[in-house]
């Protein structure tokens, strides 16, 4: 058996939470393999809506195991949030959610870093979420971190001498930390608490062994390829590698053991935060793409920059993780539009090209359009393929002549019943 990874293909938001939940029943283990609780995936079925931050989105479907991964960075306070509204809902987790022991930890002073760290770029601030995500994988690569396993053996002490090393970093700051350390670290132990109540695994054996078995895993990727820090629009990435390769190092598994890479995009494009946008749209459009498609952070609710799709950007990204499968998220959006367009190469100081730049902050760019006639049917109540309008099908059409990869899968609404497949298994 190999492992099937799904990912997003631009700067996050793609609708992963979804997907994952709709393809668990076809997998026996779901897993994460980076990020931490600044990516919140977002899935809606019977009346119900719930936002996940760390727990794999293959937590609602039929008792399956779920694994957070070592490539993960995990805080406790909000890990324990997190749990106690899943388990309000009625969802126990305790017996099918296990956690990788070289998960890293998330401090409370790793969010006071990451908010001195911001405050003092000034005008030049990333746009991170202030969850202490860049702080902790910087003490992962310096090595001065702790993991969750660490929570077994001496923790008391190896804890007091991180949030010792970190105060000294931020007595540097003019910010007085002091009081908010204090809430910070309470609700943080009282976390810890709650995660002690989980199964701690090697993972790395856990889901070789899984494999071995014959059994088949899911690994679930968080954030976007455009977000990925050796790959996507640095400086304003994330702190680990959101891509395919980094379900290899995020999980323990070779790259010959990995299978179908499944690419998820919408059909328009959004950012968060900071960062350069090819496509973005600042009139009229722009507003209506967010309020129709309810283009708000899952985590933190900051508004999404909105724009056109970026067939430049979502190229690069198939290409860098040899993406197999294709599926187009959120095209009901687009539903009332009279023309759509897609952006097919980039105007860079007079040259036209459809690469991805080194740095996309070209002062002399504009993005070339290719215009679509808008199909202008309510496509959330369509239940197969033979409903879809002439214009929907065109535009699904020129996407994967263009990207050269079948668009297995559309989503056509929020809920996991608003999903349709185009090709089945023998396609």
């Amino acid at each position: 058996m190999k492992v099937d990874v799904l990912l997003g293909l631009q700067w996050g938001d793609e609708g992963k939470g979804k997907v994952v939940d709709v393809l668990t029943p076809n997998y026996d283990v779901v897993t994460r393999f980076q990020g931490g609780p600044n990516a919140g995936h977002t899935l809606e079925f019977e009346g119900q809506k719930y936002v996940l931050r760390s727990v794999p989105s293959g937590i609602f479907q039929g008792g399956k195991v779920n694994v957070i991964g070592n490539g993960v960075v995990l805080d406790p306070a909000l890990f324990k949030q997190e749990i106690e509204q899943l388990e309000a809902s009625g969802h126990n987790l305790t017996e099918r959610l296990y956690i990788s022991k070289k998960a890293h930890l998330i401090l409370p002073t790793h969010r006071l870093l990451d908010k001195a760290y911001e405050m003092a770029k000034g005008a030049g601030k990333i746009g991170t979420t202030g969850k202490g995500i860049g702080p902790t994988y910087t003490d992962k690569i310096s090595r001065n971190g702790l993991r969750v396993g660490d929570l077994l053996n001496n923790f008391d002490e190896k804890y007091a001498k991180a949030i010792a090393r970190h105060k000294e970093i931020l007595s540097h700051y003019d910010f007085d930390y002091k009081q908010e350390l204090e809430t910070i670290e309470k609700d943080w132990k009282e976390g810890v608490k709650k995660l002690r109540e989980f199964i701690f695994i090697d993972s790395e054996y856990f889901l070789n062994d899984t494999l071995e078995e014959g059994k088949s895993i899911l690994a679930e990727g968080a954030q976007g390829t455009m977000l990925d820090v050796d790959f996507g629009s640095y400086p304003f990435v994330t702190s680990s590698n959101t891509i395919c390769a980094g379900a290899c190092t995020g999980l323990g598994i070779a790259p010959r053991k990995i299978g179908d890479v499944y690419g998820i995009f919408k059909a328009y494009c959004t950012r968060v935060g900071s960062g350069p946008f090819p496509t973005e749209l600042f009139d009229e459009t722009g507003k209506k793409i967010r309020d129709l498609g309810h283009e708000y952070g899952a985590v933190t609710g900051r508004e999404r920059r909105c724009g056109w799709i970026d067939l430049v950007a979502l190229k690069y990204a198939v290409m860098i993780n040899g993406v197999t499968k294709l599926i187009m998220m959120k095209s009901d959006v687009l539903d009332d539009f009279d023309t759509i367009k897609a952006c097919v190469a980039y105007n860079i100081n007079g040259e036209e090209t459809d690469e991805f730049p080194f740095d996309i902050k070209e002062t002399n760019f504009t993005p070339v359009y290719k215009e679509f006639k808008g199909w202008k049917k309510d496509m959330t109540k369509t239940k197969k393929t033979s409903e879809f309008p002439e214009e929907y099908n065109d535009y699904l059409d020129f996407l994967e002549d263009y990207l050269e990869v079948p668009i297995k899968i559309v989503s056509v609404g929020p809920d996991r019943e608003q999903t349709i497949v185009r090709y089945t298994a023998e396609d």
